[in-house]
Formats: C-alpha cells, sequence, structure tokens
C-alpha cells in the first residue's frame, strides 16, 4: 500500500497542509478500495464513519427528488475527497456517489481525520473552505435550473464537463454519459436532452460520435449559456 506522504494526489486537496508524521499517521489506518464502473461508493441516507479520496476515476453525485427520479449534481475526479460534510456534522450522506469508471479509493477512518482537525488548523480551514465551496455550487445549482432554459443549461454543462474533465486525444470531452444522465444533469427528460444535443450538432456547435462530444464553438456555448 503506497504511503500519502508519497502520493501526488494529495497537492490537489485538504491534505496538502499535512506534516509527514500525519500524513503517515494516516497511512497506517487507511484502506485502499476498487470501485467498479456502476457500483456507488456512499450511498444517501446512510451513515459514514470516515472520509474518501479519490485517487483515480471519475464518479457522479446525485439526489432521487420526490418523485424517484434522478438529478445529477455534481461530477468528481480524481484529487477530491469525498465525505467530510457528513463526518463533520454527524449526520447522513447527503448524495449519492457512483462511480463512472473504475475508480481507486483511500477510506480514512473519521477517528483519524477528527484528530487531525483538533490538530493541524491549516487542515480544519481547508476543509471548511471545501465545503464552502460545495455550498456555493448547490445555490448556483438551484439559481440555474430555477431561472435558465434548458438550452442555456445544456450549454453551461457542456462548458463545464470539460473544464472538469479535460479532452482526451481526440479532443473530446474526456467523460463518457449516457443521454440520461445528460438530461438528469440539466433536469430534463432524456428526448428533450437528445433533440437538444442534435440542434447543437446540426448548429456546428458541437460534434457527437456515440457517446463522444467535442465542443467546436465555446464562444457560442457561452452565450447560450448566459442566455443570448
Amino acid at each position: 500500500m503506497s504511503k500519502c506522504g508519497q502520493c501526488i494526489i494529495k497537492s490537489f486537496n485538504a491534505f496538502h497542509t499535512l506534516t509527514i508524521e500525519e500524513l503517515d499517521s494516516i497511512s497506517d489506518h487507511k484502506t485502499s478500495l476498487t470501485i467498479k464502473k456502476g457500483e456507488n461508493l456512499m450511498t444517501e441516507g446512510h451513515a459514514i464513519n470516515g472520509l474518501y479520496c479519490i485517487k483515480q476515476g471519475k464518479c457522479k453525485l446525485t439526489k432521487l427528488n420526490t418523485n424517484g427520479k434522478e438529478q445529477i449534481i455534481k461530477f468528481v475526479k480524481g484529487g477530491d475527497i469525498l465525505g467530510h460534510r457528513s463526518i463533520l456534522s454527524e449526520e447522513p450522506v447527503g448524495l449519492t456517489v457512483t462511480a463512472l469508471e473504475e475508480m481507486k479509493v483511500c477510506f480514512i477512518p473519521k477517528g483519524d481525520i477528527m484528530q487531525t482537525i483538533n490538530q493541524n488548523t491549516a487542515f480544519s480551514l481547508q476543509l471548511m473552505k471545501n465545503i464552502s465551496n460545495q455550498l456555493n455550487h448547490a445555490n448556483d445549482s438551484i439559481s440555474q435550473m430555477a431561472q435558465k432554459p434548458v438550452k442555456d443549461r445544456l450549454a453551461e454543462t457542456l462548458l463545464k464537463l470539460e473544464t472538469i474533465f479535460g479532452v482526451d486525444k481526440d479532443g473530446n470531452i474526456d467523460i463518457i454519459l449516457t443521454r440520461e444522465e445528460i438530461a438528469n444533469t440539466i433536469g430534463t427528460a432524456t428526448e428533450s436532452a437528445i433533440r437538444l444535443l442534435s440542434n447543437f450538432k446540426k448548429e456546428k456547435i458541437i460534434t457527437l460520435q456515440g457517446k463522444h462530444i467535442k465542443l467546436l464553438d465555446k464562444g457560442l456555448l457561452r452565450n447560450i449559456s448566459e442566455g443570448y
């Protein structure tokens, strides 16, 4: 099992604030996990007793609405941490986390996290900043869903996906999503998402090859996302 102090992933999250001794202590108690595509890492309403550090892979964070339909709230990739809000608030998990591809994850027990929080103020502050950013993201999402037309939401989502995941060697957004997952991200029916994507393709704003999406005119997408 690799040591946390030697892991490059720590530079992307709150663990970069820890000393070598603190990282070694966490390494002694962590558990390395492999989560297969389609498996849940965390499930809405369930309790957890630690946090997860994503070493590799991509996942979606979802919530079930009142009619049982899945709403995708956020996408996460390697370098992010999950579960810290639940262990700090001592509340059940608020979102379900599902792997979009095979993931390599480290689980760190709550006791180690709480001890580190008490000993390292920089780590505590970084976790609070992370939670604040998540709340700001949630507020933005609520505002977007309430105020923007579906077409605008799709344009903004495509831009965000490229920002989060980058592009592959062919210039496609480096994440594979079903049309239903895209629809669940922008809060519309799958048929509506398919029609809007086809319209974007006809207008030469994007290209579609199977589930691969390439952004051709990001300036126009940005204008659409802003209501122009």
